[in-house]
């Protein structure tokens, strides 16, 4: 066996650590997305969350359904679990601690269902309220670190 083969074992173990943990997945073209992205970069202190547009090439490499719709916000948790609409809302808002910890927690006592009519409500209609851009954000130089191709 050439030294350049794998094992299964170690190739699931490569696979495993380049995949991205503490990921919001958004529409890199909607006007809505683009704002919760810089509202959470402003309240993130820490800057333990990163940001990839579901366009681009990280999600791309993950591959989902969840991935590969542009209606809906995704967030990869540190165990590599994936959240979708509002689920996804309410866990980035419970990373960023204090007031909005709290708000998260609000969130989650309303219905799974009842939350997520209201998030497919905005979700489609998200270009006309909030407005479409013709590319993908680029981050500031600043913002770079935080964001994934």
């Amino acid at each position: 066996m050439s030294s350049a083969t794998t094992s299964p074992e170690r190739a699931a173990a490569i696979s495993e650590a380049d995949r991205p943990t503490n990921v919001v997945f958004f529409d890199g073209i909607c006007g809505l997305c683009n704002r919760f992205v810089d509202f959470v970069l402003s309240r993130d202190r820490r800057g333990a969350i990163r940001f990839a547009p579901l366009q681009g090439e990280t999600a791309r490499r993950g591959a989902s359904s969840e991935t590969r719709s542009f209606d809906t916000i995704v967030w990869v948790d540190s165990s590599h679990r994936k959240f979708v609409r509002s689920a996804a809302a309410v866990r980035v808002l419970w990373r960023l601690g204090g007031v909005w910890s709290l708000i998260g927690w609000l969130l989650w006592l309303v219905p799974r269902p009842l939350r997520d009519v209201g998030y497919r409500l905005v979700a489609a209609n998200r270009y006309r309220w909030f407005g479409k851009k013709d590319a993908c954000r680029l981050p500031s130089p600043a913002e770079s670190e935080r964001f994934l191709p």
